[in-house]
């Protein structure tokens, strides 16, 4: 297996996020992924790799091109208002919400991070681009990779900020850029008629079901917590099932807080024999391990011993696979869990 692993991803440090009205530590660090490096390199799964430079241009075909240019300059603009907004990450603080105009980006720059966003525990720091645009080449570079002749049957973008929040316009939920969404068409462009998301995180993937909601090329499915009672609220409930060209391509299975494995095995069989059904050519997994049972913002009761069954059963599709990094919070445990996925979908 080949890993690319972001050498720049602890450029993104937020500081706080807004949480019950209180400003709190950020639950998404940068230890999270030197936890899962140290994981792999002590049992010695995959080769890792750094990414190339990132390809733009399909990046903007994912994002449209004046969020990618928002998100690019952003730091620049904030500390231009101020030399020492420097000391002080960007969160969003007013929002155009139903009613209100999307299509005019104004001018004033706090008007501007709320256009591009859906909540403010999202803190966009000096180094997220960077970052970002960093953890995009990973994800290209995997799926190049998986497609490539003779190239491995399976690779992984191992990177954070996660993705799998971002839509083609605004960030949230710790993502910027939707790396599973930005390996899907990096595997479109490299052939695959028919490509399948599975999001196996904690929490609705509702980013990547918008940005595909009207494609039939790609399915995407995912499992996770009821948005009842769980985040992101607002999108994940089973009955959207796509539009347009997309109708039938868009499979959402949640779960109540508090499921077990047995239960959650059920799901994922559903959702591997969706993608079989789809017939799809290569399969990226949004891989969260936030279905910890040990997971701080999480409800559901993996165990650490389970992510090895996880990893069998996401190998009995026989797929080229691209596994990008998501959620994942209980930060010391983060890469036994993430290694045995690995480890059980075979190296």
């Amino acid at each position: 297996m080949q890993i690319f692993h972001n050498p720049v991803h602890d450029k993104h440090a937020g500081r706080q996020e807004m949480f019950r009205g209180k400003l709190v530590p950020c639950h998404e660090t940068p230890a999270r992924l030197e936890y899962v490096l140290d994981a792999l390199r002590e049992r010695g799964i995959g080769n890792l790799l750094a990414p190339s430079s990132p390809d733009l241009d399909l990046i903007k075909r994912v994002h449209t091109p004046r969020y990618v240019d928002f998100l690019a300059s952003a730091w620049q603009d904030w500390v231009a208002l101020d030399p020492a907004n420097a000391d002080t990450d960007i969160l969003p603080s007013v929002w155009p919400v139903r009613g209100f105009r999307h299509d005019i980006e104004p001018t004033n720059f706090a008007a501007r991070v709320g256009l591009f966003s859906f909540d403010s525990g999202c803190p966009l720091t000096a180094g997220t681009w960077e970052a970002a645009a960093a953890g995009a080449a990973c994800a290209i570079d995997a799926a190049r990779a998986v497609t490539a002749a003779g190239g491995p049957r399976a690779a992984m973008a191992l990177t954070r900020p996660p993705g799998h929040h971002a839509g083609a316009d605004f960030f949230g939920g710790y993502c910027f850029l939707n790396n599973a969404a930005i390996a899907a068409q990096a595997l479109r462009d490299a052939g695959a008629e028919r490509v399948a998301i599975l999001d196996v995180d904690y929490h609705h993937g509702n980013g990547t079901q918008s940005i595909f909601y009207e494609r039939g090329d790609v399915l995407t499915v995912s499992i996770h917590g009821d948005p009842t009672t769980e985040y992101p609220f607002f999108l994940g409930y089973a009955d959207e099932r796509g539009e347009g060209a997309g109708r039938g391509a868009n499979l959402n299975l949640p779960l109540a807080a508090g499921t077990e494995f047995a239960t959650w095995t059920q799901a994922l069989q559903q959702g591997l024999s969706a993608i079989q059904a789809f017939s799809a050519d290569a399969v990226v997994i949004a891989l969260g391990v936030d279905t910890y049972e040990g997971d701080p913002i999480s409800k559901f009761k993996l165990k650490s011993v389970d992510y090895l069954e996880v990893g069998r059963k996401l190998a009995s599709l026989g797929l080229p696979t691209v596994f990008t990094m998501e959620g994942g919070y209980a930060v010391a445990d983060v890469g036994i869990n993430v290694a045995n996925v690995l480890e059980g979908h075979g190296r």
